[in-house]
């Protein structure tokens, strides 16, 4: 176990295979230019859907349902046949564009430009831990794997704690957007937990570059969105619950 994000395993599965794969192999370069594709794809699924809620004053629940749904199924798919990312991460990343701004524009209209807040955040946490992770400031050894692996699993076993106490309308301190100060010491450990993840996913990448194969590239891209997604959504969350208190 190399890293705590999931759909990073499979480049474990792939460099088993001890294949030669030639000239035809991900690289650390390709892996950034398409994590940028789908970064604007995102992008654009997020201004389109903004657009769609301002205008028309209908209720975000149905492109939170639509994109939690859809979005789930295709990354189950992309994690369970990795030669499908090519064509399916882009579209991973359109619906979770629809997803994100669903969830963020109510926010925004209660906390006002808090979505520039998290959305910068979000982008400065990934270029100083990458910038970090490049120059030796941050050396990824056993130890750093085991401690964030072990804490990102606490946070999962957290969150169905969570989800399976609010069938029976039970909160947890640290679950949705309420204030506090106990809720928001949970939402930054949280918050530092998902940054650090980051380091796990650059290092895995790195380590794969030159041995997986080309379409990997496109796999590893997809599994950096899973992370920046869950990193933003917890900052959105954690200056919710600040602006809040």
């Amino acid at each position: 176990m190399t890293t705590s994000n999931p759909t990073l395993s499979n480049f474990g599965k792939v460099g088993a295979m001890g294949i030669n794969y030639g000239s035809e192999t991900m690289t650390v370069e390709g892996t950034i230019s398409k994590t940028g594709i789908l970064g604007a794809i995102l992008l654009l699924a997020f201004g389109f859907t903004w657009s769609g809620l301002s205008a028309s004053n209908l209720p975000a629940s149905m492109p939170i349902i639509v994109g939690a749904l859809a979005g789930f199924v295709v990354a189950m798919i992309i994690i369970f046949k990795p030669t499908t990312a090519p064509y399916l991460s882009p579209v991973y990343a359109g619906v979770e564009g629809m997803l994100l701004a669903a969830i963020s524009y109510p926010l925004e209209l209660a906390y006002p430009h808090i979505v520039l807040q998290a959305a910068s955040l979000t982008i400065a946490t990934l270029f100083a831990l990458l910038i970090a992770y490049r120059t030796g400031l941050i050396v990824v050894n056993s130890t750093f794997r085991s401690v964030i692996i072990g804490a990102t699993m606490a946070i999962a076993v957290y969150y169905l704690i969570g989800m399976v106490s609010m069938l029976f309308h039970v909160n947890v301190p640290g679950m949705g957007f309420q204030g506090g100060w106990l809720s928001i010491g949970i939402s930054a450990v949280i918050v530092i937990v998902a940054s650090l993840n980051l380091v796990l996913d650059f290092d895995n990448i790195a380590q794969n570059a030159g041995s997986a194969p080309k379409y990997m590239e496109w796999y590893g891209a997809f599994s950096l969105m899973v992370t920046l997604i869950w990193l933003y959504m917890e900052l959105l969350r954690l200056l919710a619950k600040l602006r809040r208190n």
